[in-house]
């Protein structure tokens, strides 16, 4: 079975979060033993980011703000649609919380649809998002000391 990593580059709807998880050097973590979901932002999301282009998160000099957004996007457990509550918040990565909230069977993180779910992965699970959850204050939390803890 393939990794969180793998089926995420294999999805072409994925192709923009998976540069930004290479330009902030977090690939490797996601290609380990681990149990993780993944909120995968759409490309279409990154479009509508408030905080100016994209592509200037890419750059070098955004690395840290980069993985704080990108690890909040990750839990360290592995929650299937079912897992979801109502009101339930859940730990990121990077330390910060998210809300889950459904409505008229649409569940949300923190406000963006869950779009595609459940695509297993060896090492976990992906749902894709229709938004980028950007925190109050994103912290660079490693994914690779996340993955090392386990």
């Amino acid at each position: 079975m393939s990794t969180v990593l793998e089926i995420a580059n294999a999805d072409r709807n994925l192709s923009a979060l998976m540069k930004g998880f290479k330009a902030a050097e977090l690939e490797d973590a996601l290609s380990k033993h681990g149990a993780f979901t993944l909120f995968a932002p759409v490309n279409l999301a990154f479009g509508k980011l408030d905080s100016g282009p994209y592509e200037d998160l890419l750059k070098p000099g955004n690395k840290n703000r980069l993985s704080g957004i990108l690890n909040y996007h990750v839990l360290a457990s592995k929650k299937l649609l079912k897992d979801f509550r109502d009101g339930q918040k859940l730990m990121t990565i990077n330390g910060t919380e998210v809300q889950v909230s459904i409505k008229d069977g649409d569940v949300r993180i923190n406000g963006a649809k869950i779009l595609s779910r459940d695509k297993q992965a060896s090492n976990g699970v992906i749902h894709s998002i229709d938004a980028v959850n950007i925190p109050a204050e994103p912290v660079a939390a490693p994914l690779v000391a996340a993955v090392k803890a386990q």
